[in-house]
């Protein structure tokens, strides 16, 4: 009879398998019907990780149900080098994110976001121009701005001055509150065109609804405030998936022990 040890890694194995199908079919199909550039760019990562589930939970589930001990053992070295690889991206995460804090301003709801606040990394990845135009065609496909212009229609200045903007809707989608525009709506403001700007967001602005201040340092800010924000949840979920994936571990080394010893008889 196959040990405990040889059941629960085929289970596991089996219910990854399961998992990796519908993860490998989005990817598909976002490679062949995404309209947008932000979705054409998931695409690649999502079919990737679903090929490399599908093929790490075959070899764990024959290894472990077959007794074949080669494949167990690629299984435990590709689980080993993913536990060090979550490892190192959970500190990396923590070490990148630690830097950084929107502005509180007096008399305003919301936060602004200045570029320079932010890590050197994380501020070469939005300041590539290559990488931006991306970034900021996913912003602009989103409707990011057309759902904050819808939602904040109906105030005036003083109402508007009280909301509590996200990171995105405050760096992308108004002026930066040094600028001193007139409000018209939440993404209409007047602006004198010979003033001498001190921040150059100023001169960014623009009430077209595809420019706005996407092509401000603010609106960089602002998206790296947001991720920010997720690495540290994702930090803290990296952790007990950590903790999973050597439980994981430590039971396929038994069934592997198993399998040899099954081998030698």
């Amino acid at each position: 009879m196959f040990r405990l040890s040889n059941n629960l890694i085929g289970i596991l194995n089996f219910l990854t398998f399961l998992l990796s199908i519908p993860i490998l079919w989005v990817g598909v199909w976002l490679s062949k019907q995404g309209s947008t550039e932000c979705e054409k760019w998931l695409d690649k990562p999502i079919i990737v990780l679903g090929v490399f589930l599908l093929l790490v939970s075959l070899a764990g589930l024959v290894g472990a149900c077959c007794r074949n001990s080669l494949l167990l053992w690629i299984y435990l070295v590709v689980m080993f080098l993913l536990i060090v690889l979550v490892f190192v991206f959970t500190i990396f995460a923590f070490a990148v994110t630690n830097k950084g804090a929107g502005e509180v301003l007096s008399g305003r709801g919301y936060k602004e976001y200045r570029l320079g606040d932010y890590s050197n990394w994380l501020q070469k990845r939005v300041t590539n121009t290559k990488n931006w135009n991306r970034i900021k065609s996913c912003l602009q496909s989103g409707k990011l701005c057309s759902q904050f212009q819808t939602q904040f229609l109906n105030d005036n200045v003083q109402q508007f001055y009280t909301e509590n903007l996200s990171a995105l809707q405050s760096g992308c989608c108004k002026p930066s509150n040094d600028c001193n525009f007139t409000y018209q709506s939440p993404t209409v403001w007047n602006k004198t065109e010979t003033a001498n700007y001190a921040n150059p967001d100023c001169r960014s602005w623009d009430n077209d609804p595809n420019v706005l201040c996407f092509n401000c340092d603010s609106c960089k800010a602002g998206l790296l405030q947001n991720i920010k924000t997720q690495w540290k949840k994702v930090a803290v979920v990296n952790i007990t998936f950590l903790i999973f994936l050597i439980i994981v571990y430590s039971i396929g080394c038994c069934a592997f022990r198993n399998n040899r010893r099954d081998n030698w008889k």
